[in-house]
């Protein structure tokens, strides 16, 4: 069995190290494990959350990014969704496509470092997920023409592009398209420890008041199709191309690993009048998202919906939506809406308090139960969470995440159960009183995370970490309250988690 030197100082001399199950007469009734998705959205195109702005030197888009890390530890939240491709760009090390001008303030300019590397490192030594958040067709802005990077696809491809008001496209009807974003996302995932690829919304562009009227110009592209013998519309030639890129998505990810999540965050409306009452953007109609098709074939393994309104809202009411999308997942896959932060104490008419997404969290928790409900819910934006606008993260500190949570499993990636741990307990009689805990590694590889809980008089306190590592240090004493209870279990990739391990002080 592996074990841990004890932590000491000079002149106190160590515990023996203690079995797991040694000792006592109590009966240890180990609680349920907290399941729920807590994420936080960090875009970095245009520089909206991180870095804060391009052109900073590596120490300091480090210390940026850590910050951002510690703060959402701080918060309990157990996941982050970082933009690694905002605009066929990308915000990692790529032989595919060029650096993001993010970074350097010029596409295609190296940073020096690889962020992707350092944040899935940085976000998993804190027990957090890492998904990797990419937009499959915005290709940039009209005005970056001259700038783009010569390995831009739209500059090796411009047959490909389109232009659509002040925006430049790849065009979602070109199967090299396709074959292109699957390529870059593949990519990311064979070469970097993510935990989930996400998408936003960006499919067909949302219609510009600017451009009123403007059709995205895919008529030669629709006449190929019809002159093929195709028969759709082209309303629903559209749809039907978003429909095969996602489900083709899903298999081409599995494929690469069969762990990891698959999630989209479309426009929270499907359509006008679905729930009754519901007004605002047609999302099936005008960005041709069939999002609703793609959770009940369970195309992806989460969806995200992008409630950006408030529980008070009459025509785009929060909890109304919420319940009609959870009646639409019929195929139980993740449903984790998403939170409008960013419109905490923003300078609006409009803006929302910090307590509207303390109760839009209690209305998502109070719904987990019904079948399909919601098992979590993401923040947008980044940046509303780390300047503490209008007290935003001092509630969800104090009053919002009050206890630590673990990501919900996805079992139907892989419903294997991994072994349960073996581990020892030292404990230390110096000022830090901490016990050090030793985690056997785990023979059959199907750990991906340990998740050590530990019980002061009635409270349980818990932290996920990677199973790479072994050692792991928890209080000897909280609150007042020796710890005399640790539970160990090991978490599978899909979240699935082993039986307890159970230490118990005599």
């Amino acid at each position: 069995m592996l074990l841990l030197a004890a932590c000491s100082d000079s002149t106190t001399p160590p515990v023996a190290p203690e079995p797991p199950g040694g000792g006592g007469g109590e009966t240890v009734v180990v609680p349920a494990i907290d399941r729920e998705f807590r994420g936080l959205w960090i875009a970095t195109v245009a520089n909206i959350d991180w870095p804060s702005r391009s052109g900073l030197s590596t120490a300091n888009q480090q210390s940026e990014l850590i910050a951002i890390l510690d703060r959402a530890q701080t918060l309990k939240l157990n996941a982050v969704i970082l933009q690694v491709r905002p605009a066929g760009d990308a915000l990692y090390s790529s032989n595919i496509e060029p650096w993001t001008r993010s970074l350097t303030g010029t596409q295609g300019g190296s940073p020096g470092w690889d962020p992707l590397t350092f944040a899935v490192e940085q976000a998993h030594a804190r027990g957090i997920e890492l998904h990797a958040w990419f937009n499959p067709f915005r290709a940039g802005n009209l005005s970056d023409s001259l700038s783009l990077a010569s390995n831009h696809f739209s500059r090796q491809r411009p047959d490909l592009t389109r232009p659509y008001c002040t925006q430049r496209w790849f065009d979602p009807g070109e199967p090299e398209v396709h074959a292109h974003t699957y390529r870059v996302i593949r990519d990311v995932v064979t070469r970097y420890d993510i935990d989930a690829v996400h998408l936003d919304d960006f499919f067909y562009p949302y219609p510009d008041s600017r451009c009123a009227g403007l059709q995205f110009p895919d008529s030669a592209v629709y006449a190929r199709f019809v002159a093929g013998g195709g028969t759709m519309s082209r309303d629903d030639w559209r749809r039907d191309n978003v429909n095969r890129f996602v489900q083709q998505l899903q298999q081409e990810v599995r494929q690469v690993d069969p762990t990891v999540k698959v999630g989209i965050s479309p426009f929270g409306i499907w359509r006008p009048g679905t729930p009754p009452g519901i007004v605002g953007l047609d999302a099936y109609g005008s960005i041709f998202a069939d999002s609703r098709l793609w959770l009940n074939r369970g195309w992806i393994d989460y969806l995200s919906p992008q409630l950006y309104w408030s529980l008070s809202s009459t025509g785009q009411n929060f909890t109304a939506l919420l319940d009609w999308w959870t009646q639409q997942n019929t195929q139980q896959r993740h449903l984790w809406p998403g939170l409008a932060s960013y419109r905490v104490a923003d300078g609006s008419s409009s803006a929302f308090a910090a307590t509207e997404i303390q109760g839009q969290v209690t209305a998502t928790r109070q719904r987990a139960n019904a079948t399909g409900g919601p098992t979590g819910t993401i923040l947008y934006n980044t940046t509303s969470v780390m300047q503490n606008r209008g007290g935003l993260s001092t509630l969800l500190e104090s009053s919002v995440n009050v206890n630590d949570a673990v990501v919900p499993a996805s079992p139907w990636l892989d419903a294997t159960v991994p072994a349960a741990p073996t581990f020892t307990v030292a404990s230390s009689s110096s000022a830090t009183g901490t016990r050090q805990i030793a985690i056997a590694a785990d023979a059959s590889g199907r750990a991906r995370w340990w998740l050590v809980r530990w019980r002061d008089g009635t409270r349980w306190r818990s932290r996920v970490m990677r199973s790479a590592l072994s050692g792991v240090s928890v209080p000897g004493d909280s609150n007042g309250q020796p710890v005399r209870v640790i539970v160990v279990h090991a978490l599978s990739a899909s979240g699935v988690a082993s039986s307890p391990t159970t230490w118990q002080q005599p």
